[in-house]
């Protein structure tokens, strides 16, 4: 029979360690230490608490518990010496169904590990889903995972420790996160989709209006339609709309705006953006399923546009919505030569609709946005949320520099005008000027040589700058230095240069009554309020101009890294950012 918060709660104290007995591999303590911290609101206050005390139990501490697990396939299961939840866990995994070469590939990859690290490889083989990784994704995570630094893998194997627990803990209560389920599915099922070039590889890539972006605003209208929005539409940018109408008793009732972009970057990862449509469209279909409307409406926004990889412009989908559209920008040309009016009007939007597409501030209550962090703040901290105070100030620049190309063995060094080595040096002084302010970054992350050859001496070099800082000020400092060492450095080599500024975006403060309904929702569940700063641009920051706008953050997994396909988070957490999200519409209905 599935345990019960009252029953914990009501346990005398050899009772309720007994209740969660064997959480964590042979050490009750964790637990029996976080029972101090009764009663508990939930099961993510349990979590919490057990993360804490481990947090403060010291290194050896932590090392011994680390070394109380079994190793993947080892001794212990080959002798069926494991305990009787490690025995379950990589059952699921398929690791007791090993073929002799992946028994012997595995043994090596332990006694590499071991002889590295000095404790044994931990994984939560049940995975992010709770379904159980493949054989190969365990491979693949064990192999990657030996070229980390040695304090960061012992952290790692906490982080994964806690995941185990988290689960095991599930089980004991017999709870699902359904809709955290539910979410995760329509990701996956949305990561079908990706552009030619990258589907043969394996790698996720949809871009602004390619087939496989427009496969993917198709099955969100689908979506939308089959879980009782109103109204569903596809609009003159290709961003897909779905409203939930408020309670018919509320005459001229308005609209709460959310959501987040559905294309991604190159080789990216599957959460980003699209945790922050599904979210809110699991709240309206609960909503829908039990037959109640708000005072208020919902409106879910799926982004056709924020990352600026097909053409220059960036958050061409949340920017129409606040009268942000360029129309010069239709004349933008994609690697291919298409122009941005071109794919429009190939994919059958209505460009003359553009402008029709701002919203009236007065007929909505503000914007709210679920994104992953993609950052390892939270995941380092074990928080599954985060609330976000501001999102930083960015400027984005195409670039070139043009020297001379000429003879790599023949041109004296002191004879050159090398385009590369004058980006190289730009690249270091950034380097040195943003970490100067200690919070703004600076970013080269594209950088061509066209028609390089390895025996000429580069002519000339194409290459991006992005610039972040906390606030538009700072952010405008650390731009005028770099342009500034920009021309000083092509003034001395010989060189010229173009600079195009493609994006700039002022810093966008969350609204302090919507951050305060974030903080009250993420108090209600049990976990801890922690408030941090979003370095990442978001559609948040376009709707900030004409909106109160706030941000709740999900942790990812794998040191929360994104634009990535390592990018991931938890069903747990996914159930949690809807848990707040439901939060906040009930407190606005109140």
């Amino acid at each position: 029979m599935a345990l019960t918060l009252e029953q914990l709660n009501a346990a005398n104290a050899a009772e309720a360690v007994a209740l969660l007995d064997g959480l964590y591999e042979h050490s009750p303590w964790i637990a029996e230490q976080a029972l101090a911290q009764r009663p508990f609101a939930s099961l993510a206050h349990i979590k919490h608490a057990m993360v804490q005390v481990l947090a403060q139990a010291g290194e050896q501490a932590q090392l011994d518990l680390i070394r109380a697990h079994p190793e993947l396939a080892g001794k212990a299961m080959q002798t069926n010496t494991l305990t009787a939840e490690s025995t379950n866990e990589q059952n699921k995994a398929g690791l007791t169904q090993c073929t002799p070469e992946e028994l012997a590939h595995i043994q090596n990859l332990n006694r590499q590990y071991g002889e590295r690290f000095g404790f044994p490889f931990i994984l939560a083989v049940r995975g992010p889903r709770g379904l159980g990784l493949s054989k190969a994704e365990i491979l693949a995570t064990f192999e990657r995972r030996l070229r980390n630094h040695p304090d960061f893998e012992r952290a790692e194997a906490l982080r994964n420790i806690h995941r185990i627990a988290e689960i095991r803990l599930n089980d004991k209560f017999g709870y699902t996160p359904t809709l955290g389920n539910d979410v995760w599915d329509w990701q996956e099922k949305l990561a079908q989709h990706t552009d030619p070039g990258y589907a043969e590889l394996g790698q996720l890539t949809v871009t602004y209006l390619t087939d496989a972006h427009r496969a993917c605003a198709q099955r969100i209208s689908h979506w939308m339609r089959e879980i009782g929005f109103d109204e569903v539409e596809i609009d003159a940018v290709g961003n897909v709309v779905g409203r939930y109408h408020p309670d018919p008793a509320m005459a001229g009732a308005q609209y709460l705006l959310t959501g987040s972009h559905y294309d991604t970057v190159r080789n990216g990862g599957k959460y980003d953006g699209r945790l922050g449509i599904f979210v809110p469209m699991a709240c309206v279909r609960e909503l829908h399923r039990q037959g109640k409307r708000l005072p208020f409406g919902i409106e879910v926004v799926a982004f056709a546009e924020e990352e600026g990889q097909r053409y220059k412009a960036t958050f061409l989908g949340s920017g129409a919505l606040t009268g942000d559209f360029n129309p010069d920008w239709l004349g933008q040309q994609d690697a291919d030569g298409i122009t941005m009016r071109a794919a429009m009007q190939h994919a059958g939007l209505c460009i003359d609709d553009i402008p029709k597409l701002r919203r009236d501030p007065a007929q909505y209550l503000g914007f709210i946005e679920v994104h992953i962090e993609q950052g390892p703040v939270l995941n380092e901290l074990d928080l599954p949320l985060g609330i976000v105070t501001a999102i930083n100030a960015s400027v984005r620049y195409q670039c070139s520099i043009t020297g001379m190309a000429s003879h790599a063995g023949t041109t004296p060094m002191n004879r050159r005008r090398d385009a590369a080595v004058g980006v190289a040096e730009l690249a270091l002084f950034m380097e040195a000027r943003a970490t100067q302010d200690g919070d703004s970054v600076a970013t080269i992350g594209m950088l061509q040589v066209p028609n390089g050859s390895i025996n000429v001496v580069p002519g000339q070099c194409h290459f991006s700058l992005d610039i972040r800082a906390p606030s538009n000020a700072q952010r405008d400092a650390l731009r005028d230095d770099i342009l500034a060492k920009l021309a000083d450095i092509c003034e001395r080599r010989g060189l010229q240069y173009r600079t195009e500024q493609t994006m700039q975006e002022s810093a966008a403060p969350s609204a302090p009554e919507w951050q305060q309904r974030w903080e009250a929702a993420v108090q209600a569940l049990g976990v801890p309020v922690f408030r941090l700063p979003s370095g990442a641009g978001h559609d948040a920051m376009k709707l900030h101009k004409i909106l109160p706008q706030a941000m709740l953050f999900v942790r990812g997994l794998n040191s929360g890294i994104s634009h990535n396909p390592l990018e991931s988070s938890t069903n747990d957490d996914m159930q949690l950012a809807v848990d707040a999200f439901a939060h906040v519409l009930q407190q606005l209905a109140a």
